[in-house]
């Protein structure tokens, strides 16, 4: 059971850190494929949020799916707009990575 859940927090993260890509794309939702695309990676992140709450509290999953996202995003970020990040931000990710860890030890 722990493997499902992980699997979903982690697909439920995928689908939120990349709702923020299709939301960067459809331009303040005035372009009709990444606006559709944005309610739908939404709507999927959402419910398998939900199904993860089954094997996990409220706080535990949502905290490590948002936790995830802020991680995958950032690397999205690098990947699809060339954000770039100091030393600082990279350990302000550590300290984030460490704490989702801390979550389910």
């Amino acid at each position: 059971m722990l493997g499902l859940f992980y699997c979903q927090v982690v697909a439920a993260s995928l689908c939120f850190a990349s709702s923020g890509v299709a939301m960067k794309f459809s331009d303040g939702l005035t372009r009709p494929l990444p606006s559709v695309l944005l309610g739908l990676l939404v709507l999927t992140g959402a419910t398998l949020q939900t199904f993860a709450m089954r094997h996990a509290g409220l706080g535990t999953t949502y905290l490590i799916v948002l936790g995830l996202e802020a991680i995958i995003a950032m690397a999205l970020g690098a990947v699809f707009f060339h954000e770039s990040f100091s030393l600082k931000t990279l350990a302000a990710v550590s300290f984030v990575a460490v704490g989702i860890a801390l979550l389910r030890s």
